[in-house]
């Protein structure tokens, strides 16, 4: 992998937690919201947002896969799966535990073995 396809996907991998961030942000902010479900979604700016967060990051994703093989993109992408507890623990002080690092070092194990001669 080229450092630059290596890049796109770090930097994919890392546009995916702060996606989850923000559909958080959505649910508390639409939380606050009254009225019937269409006119709370249809005024959760932040949903709208995070939509487009997401739409802008599945393009980034398919323009990865034409430059990457899925069976190397798709383990560094996952790597983002770690930063989004630390994502909720610095932005909305939702707790972390010893289990969840822990769970995440296998990960980090995992990416490394399947990272291993990869193409």
């Amino acid at each position: 992998m080229s450092p630059k396809d290596l890049a796109l996907c770090i930097g994919f991998a890392v546009a995916l937690p702060i996606g989850q961030v923000m559909f958080k942000w959505a649910a508390l902010y639409g939380a606050r919201l009254e009225g019937p479900l269409l006119v709370k979604l249809v005024q959760n700016w932040p949903l709208m947002i995070a939509f487009a967060w997401y739409g802008a990051s599945a393009l980034l994703w398919v323009y990865i896969l034409t430059r990457a093989p899925l069976s190397v993109a798709y383990p560094i992408a996952i790597l983002g799966s770690g930063l989004v507890p630390l994502l909720a623990w610095a932005v909305f002080r939702e707790p972390l535990s010893w289990n969840l690092a822990g769970g995440y070092a296998l990960m980090l194990a995992g990416l490394f073995l399947t990272q291993r001669g990869a193409a």
